[in-house]
């Protein structure tokens, strides 16, 4: 008998060992690849760029995946206890496996053995870990053995806190968010410790399956498994039974953020910041790096610079009439469901999209486009209101060749016409819009350091996506003039001189070249200050002649309006094409003294750990960051940029330009309670209208024309289409503020003169101008005309020289431009 149980102990043994050899080589075959977990330590994952307005409002995130990261001391003791609750209750016991968890789990599954259930899992938040970071989601033996290992590897390595927080930074919530962080911004658009009980379950529940608990298509499984998640919160001591009973009655309460720009009105602003970066740091860096950029964007400045610019372009396309309807649908049965699916202006949610119900001589009856929940579904609600007469009225001229003016609503849309409208102040009733035809840019910049404090890109993003701003390239025209005259200045000539206004004639290659004066006409001798108020065509042609073109041409690049420009008598009247960013960039310098600017819309980019890696600022100031005051010296602002024109000439054509505003091509236009220097531009044809202008404090431009330049019509000039809109910009933005003088450089004279001769006044003279000249210059002792009338003429001769220069005498003489 003993002989026969060491027989079978010998066999046991001999079984036991070969078990053991055999795992032995198994598991020594599974960990021969197995990952290395101290990869942990060099966690980065793919985390959310966010950007930032001036003020800190968050303007717009960039993700492939959305999430932010944040250490384990910034995630609330409450989301931690929901997460530990719902997928790992032990977590802060085991030691990698949940040996009893496992052993419940089998018995489950071998209980459903053939039911068809899904198996129920046992991975603690340590195998998920494991799982998510170093293996894949194969569903193998091989799998899970290698998961159990380096579980307990983990463990090991690494604190509890730590697992945890790689966990909660990592796992996937649905709706393309990861991390808890992100999760909680985008379901509900909070931050961690912001989030309710109810809302923390919820976000818990979500790891086992986003799309199982979808909050709008499956709400019902999506609260129970809720409140499954709030039960045992409650079962292991985290929240009282009163509490999560509280929970338990709210509603999911998901309010889904939407990706992209979140500041009003900064779409435009935000997609150049967008392109900036990508093309600074690459795809990666934007969609992956976690940056965190700070732009130079003013939300109040942007939201005045959409309106304006949208009351300009809305105002001159309804003076030319009604385009048609959107679209037609048919509305037998519900009218809401096809116009609910119609895509309205998402950034002018001013305007709602609405259908002709009905229409007589009175006005017409509508129906408002109903919302939609965040899962896409059209609501149930129906809203109607009126259209009366009077407010479509201007929609009676139609722009459309296809259609015909008309004297009632009837005429203008039919029962099923697909429109835009907006509500006015009475009740019910709304106002008929159509998006404009005609476009335009505006931009604002600070004239000091370049920051751009609002863009305007057109009427709207949702429209084009096009920035006219910053892409469109356009000609300038009279606009450009400022730096013909700047070239001049700097070079020996004086606000005082006088050059010659008369036809002009240039043949080269068999091809003759005739410019003229907006309307026609010219005026004889006149002032340079005459030249620019009044923009002269001809006297600017004969101005750059008389200079050369390569020094104006070289002023240009300097400026930075083109980078390479043709150095020819045309490109003087602004026919080259390039930006409103430009334009207005080339005006700031004239504004803050001749000071050199990078125009920028980005003030600094720091990368996911806090260090800076841009800076637009590059003036420094050593001594601005002391800890106490010890009487040292004021802190010095050290500003190193090149000077790119004498601050004196700065000065000079900033006096001219205030005469465009005072008594030129922008009188009456521009109504500011301060100092305001700026210059009109009138394309050929009417094509495109500037005006580009500036205070001490700001300076902002803008031009509107069709995207495929085309007439804008008979006088539609830069006075009197573009210098409004900066004047009701402008109006806008220095409210609340004080009003600032230009600086008078140091050693220049102010001297009366007659603004029209150029020469010193007579005491009583009512043409008296003060006039600045540079040291060493001054108003001229004999009258002498450049560009044609170089020999002396004594003043009291001027009157019998020419029929043109007695009008320029006389009343001024010209055309606008």
């Amino acid at each position: 008998m003993i002989r026969l149980i060491g027989y079978f102990f010998g066999i046991g043994a001999f079984l036991v060992l070969g078990v053991a050899a055999a795992a032995a080589i198994y598991l020594g075959h599974v960990t021969k690849d197995l990952p290395d977990y101290e990869v942990l330590n060099s966690y980065a994952p793919p985390v959310t760029t966010r950007v930032h307005a001036g003020n800190g409002e968050l303007m717009a995130e960039y993700a492939r995946e959305r999430r932010l990261y944040l250490p384990i001391q910034a995630i609330p003791d409450r989301v931690k206890a929901a997460f530990i609750s719902a997928e790992d209750k032990n977590f802060y016991q085991h030691p990698g496996i949940d040996i009893t968890g496992l052993g419940r789990a089998i018995f489950v599954n071998l209980q459903n053995f053939g039911s068809g259930r899904r198996p129920v899992g046992a991975s603690t938040i340590t195998q998920q870990v494991a799982k998510n970071f170093l293996l894949s989601a194969d569903q193998t033996i091989d799998r899970k053995v290698k998961e159990a290992i380096l579980s307990f590897r983990i463990e090991q390595a690494y604190s509890k806190d730590r697992i945890l927080e790689l966990y909660l930074n990592e796992i996937f919530f649905g709706l393309n968010s990861y991390g808890i962080a992100g999760a909680a911004l985008t379901y509900f658009d909070k931050s961690v410790t912001e989030l309710t009980i109810a809302e923390t379950a919820y976000l818990a529940a979500l790891p086992k399956g986003p799309a199982n608990y979808h909050p709008f298509r499956k709400v019902e499984a999506a609260l129970e498994r809720r409140n499954w998640v709030i039960d045992r919160m409650v079962e292991n001591g985290y929240v009282t039974k009163a509490d999560g009973a509280e929970a338990k009655k709210q509603p999911l309460g998901v309010s889904v953020r939407r990706g992209g720009s979140h500041l009003f009105a900064s779409d435009y602003f935000a997609e150049e910041v967008r392109r900036q970066i990508i093309q600074r740091y690459g795809d990666n860096a934007l969609y992956e790096g976690g940056l965190s950029v700070r732009t130079s964007l003013v939300p109040r400045l942007q939201v005045e610079a959409r309106r304006a610019l949208q009351n300009a372009l809305v105002s001159y396309d309804e003076r030319r009439g009604f385009h048609g309807p959107m679209k037609t649908i048919e509305i037998g049965g519900d009218w809401g469901e096809p116009l609910g699916k119609l895509e309205a202006l998402s950034d002018v949610p001013e305007w709602k999209l609405a259908v002709i119900l009905s229409v007589d001589d009175n006005g017409a009856e509508i129906g408002i486009q109903p919302a939609k929940d965040g899962s896409g579904k059209i609501g149930t609600d129906r809203v109607t209101g009126n259209i009366s007469a009077k407010n479509m009225q201007w929609a009676f001229r139609s722009s459309s060749p296809d259609r015909k003016s008309t004297k009632s609503p009837e005429g203008v849309v039919g029962p099923g016409d697909v429109v835009y409208v907006e509500a006015t102040d009475a009740a019910g009733e709304y106002r008929l819009r159509q998006p404009p035809k005609v476009q335009g840019g505006l931009v604002a910049m600070d004239p000091q350091t370049g920051r751009v404090l609002a863009m305007a890109g057109g009427f709207s993003y949702g429209q084009s996506e096009f920035n006219r701003a910053t892409q469109a390239m356009r000609q300038p025209g009279s606009s450009f003039k400022p730096f013909v005259y700047a070239a001049a200045l700097d070079n020996g000539y004086t606000p005082a001189s006088v050059i010659l206004d008369a036809p002009f004639e240039l043949v080269t290659g068999g091809q003759v070249w005739r410019p003229e004066n907006y309307g026609g006409g010219s005026a004889g001798p006149s002032t340079l200050r005459l030249g620019i108020e009044k923009s002269r065509n001809l006297m600017t042609v004969r101005l750059a002649n008389d200079m050369g073109m390569n020094l104006v041409a070289e002023y240009a690049e300097r400026f930075g309006i083109y980078d390479k420009m043709l150095p020819v008598l045309a490109m003087s009247l602004g026919s080259g094409e390039t930006t409103v960013l430009r334009m207005v960039s080339a005006y700031a310098v004239l504004a803050n003294g001749g000071k050199q600017i990078k125009p920028s819309m980005i003030d600094r980019i720091q990368d996911r750990y806090g260090k800076t890696i841009f800076r637009h600022e590059e003036r420094t100031c050593d001594t601005c960051n002391v800890a106490d005051w010890q009487d040292q010296e004021e802190p010095v602002l050290t500003d190193n940029r090149e000077q790119v024109l004498d601050p004196m000439t700065a000065y000079q054509i900033t006096s001219m330009m205030e005469g465009v505003v005072k008594r030129g091509t922008a009188a009456g236009k521009i109504k500011l309670d301060r100092p305001v220097a700026g210059k009109t531009g009138t394309t050929n044809d009417e094509k495109d209208a500037w005006f580009v202008g500036y205070t001490p404090d700001m300076v902002a431009g803008l031009y509107l024309g069709f995207d495929n330049p085309a007439p804008l019509g008979r006088g539609a000039t830069g006075g009197g289409l573009a210098a409004p809109v900066f004047n009701d910009f402008m109006q806008a933005a220095m409210q609340g503020t004080r009003p600032v003088k230009f600086v008078v450089p140091e050693g220049m004279s102010l001297i009366p003169v007659n603004r029209k001769t150029g020469m010193a006044a007579a005491e009583g003279d009512p043409d008296t101008i003060i006039e600045a000249f540079k040291p060493g210059t001054g108003p001229a002792d004999t009258f002498s005309v450049i560009g044609g009338m170089d020999q002396y003429v004594p003043p009291e001769e001027i009157l019998k020289a020419s029929p043109q220069a007695n009008e320029a005498i006389t009343n001024g003489g010209g055309g606008l431009f």
